[in-house]
């Protein structure tokens, strides 16, 4: 029986997480679940999975489910803040966390369970992004198992050599080829981006995601993000990892090797495969995912990615050749200028203009401690809130 904590319980990994859980009661248990403010999903949830803690971040959300608990008469403990969020990942009965927070928030929570020798199910971007050395260190001290979850890094793992060491020489591995489905402006008219909506924009042609994810993949910053973790990941260079566009999201990465070959993982686009991959690392367990029926596919095509169309592609690359916090300074200003894009206060194509402002702004640092990262996010954050007000004005 494998013990789990899910941070982000009420988004769309966290969700597809307890859906797979639900098909193997003998196999896992649910300690902690924690989510933002969505007090009755995480009511559901707990009902459902009974853990012994539940922690949101905000106290009216608190009362709310205490309420609610109290009435149902389930006896899951209640806590609150960020926090709490540290206390439930690194609970002495936790086997594995699964970190699905998306953004900034999870950073903490996520690096506390890899210090406490946690199996990390790691669906964060940000925790790579913004702190590689510091995560990866923490991982390598504490002997802890690291298991990706985003599709596209779960499949190179999973085409990678089993007990993969970094060693892309050593394993023969010539380059990591990383696919993108060129989310929903892939084929709009360069002058149409200008005007394109939030809503337009969160309509992914492929998966089921939130808002801000969405916006990201819609604008190739997800992808930008995906390089920098695979970075840190299997230890490749900029120049090792190529962007795929792939718009059927089949094949979900591939691995070339020196000799010629090249490995690809395929299924059909449900989170649910990486998630029970990685939930039974070394095994394989049902998803509830659908067969991949390849003859209803008939068509497999490959696109190099325009980095005119995609600018923040181009920036995540130069973040990350940048190194020191660069990725962090990127991260946050994304996050800042999605956020104005998704309240209708900046136009989409604004979104690169903020991050390439900011890039170019702030000094960058070494990162010798979470420190380091920390001071570069805020920082970032401050210098993007101004370059939107510049362009609001």
């Amino acid at each position: 029986m494998q013990n789990l904590t899910v941070l982000g319980s009420t988004g769309s990994i966290g969700t597809s997480t307890l859906d797979v859980v639900a098909r193997h009661p003998d196999k896992y248990r649910i300690v902690a679940l924690t989510a933002n403010r969505q007090v009755d999903l995480l009511f559901q949830q707990c009902s459902q999975f009974k853990p012994d803690y539940a922690v949101l971040l905000d106290e009216a959300s608190v009362k709310k489910l205490r309420a609610l608990l109290r009435e149902a008469g389930l006896k899951t403990e209640v806590l609150c803040g960020v926090d709490a969020l540290e206390q439930v990942s690194v609970l002495p009965e936790v086997d594995a966390v699964m970190a699905a927070i998306v953004g900034a928030a999870g950073l903490r929570p996520t690096l506390a369970a890899a210090r406490a020798g946690k199996k990390i199910l790691l669906a964060n971007k940000e925790t790579l992004v913004m702190a590689g050395n510091v995560f990866m260190d923490a991982i390598r001290i504490s002997g802890s198992a690291l298991l990706p979850i985003d599709s596209e890094h779960n499949a190179i793992f999973q085409a990678l050599p089993r007990g993969y060491d970094g060693n892309m020489t050593g394993a023969g591995v010539r380059r990591i080829l990383l696919t993108a489905s060129g989310g929903p402006f892939r084929n709009t008219r360069l002058a149409d981006l200008e005007n394109v909506t939030p809503e337009q924009a969160c309509a992914h042609p492929n998966w089921v995601m939130g808002r801000k994810i969405s916006v990201d993949s819609a604008s190739m910053m997800n992808k930008g993000l995906e390089v920098i973790e695979a970075h840190w990941l299997f230890n490749a260079s900029a120049d090792d990892i190529q962007v795929v566009i792939h718009p059927q999201s089949v094949i979900h990465s591939l691995v070339e090797y020196v000799d010629g070959s090249v490995l690809a993982q395929l299924g059909n686009p449900d989170m649910r495969t990486p998630i029970a991959y990685g939930l039974a690392y070394p095994e394989r367990i049902a998803s509830g995912v659908a067969a991949l029926d390849l003859f209803k596919v008939a068509t497999l095509s490959f696109v190099a990615p325009d980095f005119e169309r995609f600018p923040c592609l181009g920036l995540a690359y130069q973040a990350l050749r940048t190194a020191g916090t660069a990725p962090a300074i990127l991260n946050a200003a994304n996050e800042i200028a999605v956020a104005a894009f998704l309240d209708k206060r900046i136009a989409f194509l604004a979104i690169p203009r903020v991050i390439s402002a900011v890039l170019d702004t702030l000094p960058v640092c070494s990162v010798t401690g979470l420190d380091d990262v920390l001071c570069a996010d805020a920082q970032a954050r401050r210098a993007a809130d101004i370059e939107i007000t510049k362009i609001i004005n």
